[in-house]
């Protein structure tokens, strides 16, 4: 039967992975994304946002058997925070109601390996407060001050956060939405592709994220985790950030982390 899913970020990296493997196999794809996609909206503002949510919904007719955001930037500055946690949560939040309406709906995000990372306390406590112009400012005040790089692991510890409490709500998991992340190490995409050109970052990368299996994963790889978060199969999984990260965080946290 063929589904239709919303995957953000479909312009590049692992969301057009995932977006065309998902058509591959017979399933509708709306792309949201800055550009090259069916629905082009700024994921950093709120009325980017709210232009996706409503774009998306009128070219589902408001039903949706899958949401995956995978868009997502890798910068030292407050866009970082902008897009990774405030745009992330809320296309799950405004598509919501259109998973709701589907017969087996399911979501995932992209987290990251870097959530286990030291983060920006007061970052990720506003994040999760839904307080997105004070989350901002801190971002900033922490770049000013030298600290920008926390902000990456800020954001997506957030959203590792948010997405482990909302999944059991009354509105995902009482609605019988499964909400799930695939949590990557380090991608062979454009978003990493400038540190693989500086060989000093390249080994400073390497030492921060280890990957005794495989070493560092094509697109594929995560945009495979993610379909199978989505597939109908998967109907029990709830809050659960899954690394697939080529044994990185295991390597960092030790067996005592489970």
């Amino acid at each position: 039967m063929t589904r239709r899913i919303a995957v953000t970020g479909s312009g590049s990296g692992i969301g057009k992975a995932l977006a065309a493997s998902l058509r591959a196999g017979g399933d509708e794809v709306i792309g949201v994304d800055l550009k090259d996609a069916d629905v082009c909206a700024d994921l950093s503002t709120p009325e980017g946002r709210a232009l996706a949510v409503e774009s998306v919904l009128a070219r589902s007719d408001g039903v949706l058997d899958g949401v995956v955001a995978c868009a997502g930037v890798s910068g030292m500055t407050a866009q970082t925070v902008r897009v990774n946690f405030f745009g992330v949560t809320a296309l799950l939040e405004g598509l919501r109601p259109a998973l709701a309406r589907a017969p087996k709906p399911r979501a995932a995000a992209v987290a990251s390996i870097s959530a286990v990372q030291p983060a920006d306390p007061e970052v990720v406590r506003a994040c999760l407060d839904g307080a997105e112009p004070q989350a901002v400012a801190l971002a900033e005040r922490a770049a000013e001050r030298g600290e920008g790089w926390k902000l990456y692991p800020s954001s997506k510890s957030a959203l590792a956060r948010w997405l482990r409490s909302r999944a059991v709500s009354p509105e995902w998991a009482g609605c019988a939405i499964p909400l799930n992340a695939v949590a990557p190490g380090v991608v062979l995409t454009p978003m990493t592709a400038p540190l693989f050109e500086d060989e000093a970052m390249r080994a400073v990368m390497d030492q921060a994220v280890p990957m005794p299996l495989n070493g560092h994963a094509e697109p594929e790889v995560i945009a495979d985790a993610l379909r199978w978060l989505i597939a109908p199969e998967n109907s029990h999984m709830a809050g659960q950030i899954v690394f697939v990260d080529g044994g990185a965080e295991a390597t960092l946290r030790g067996p005592d982390v489970y």
